[in-house]
């Protein structure tokens, strides 16, 4: 799944990008950076698993506007 997240993340504008990571970053008590680097390791899960709400429904329709749901 890795690599879907990588994908996904590079495809989308840098403010979303930047949205997506500071909300996961703050659920978790880490930096973006570092959000970024769980989220895109080889054994990551899906993305939408490490957001919360209303986060995580934003990013799958950003996910269904690139064919990437």
């Amino acid at each position: 799944m890795a690599n879907r997240n990588a994908q996904f993340l590079s495809v989308i504008d840098d403010k979303a990008k930047a949205l997506i990571l500071e909300s996961i970053a703050a659920h978790y008590a880490i930096t973006p950076q570092e959000a970024y680097t769980e989220v895109t390791d080889a054994e990551a899960e899906h993305l939408l698993d490490y957001m919360v709400e209303p986060q995580r429904s934003a990013a799958s329709v950003l996910m269904q506007r690139h064919g990437m749901a």
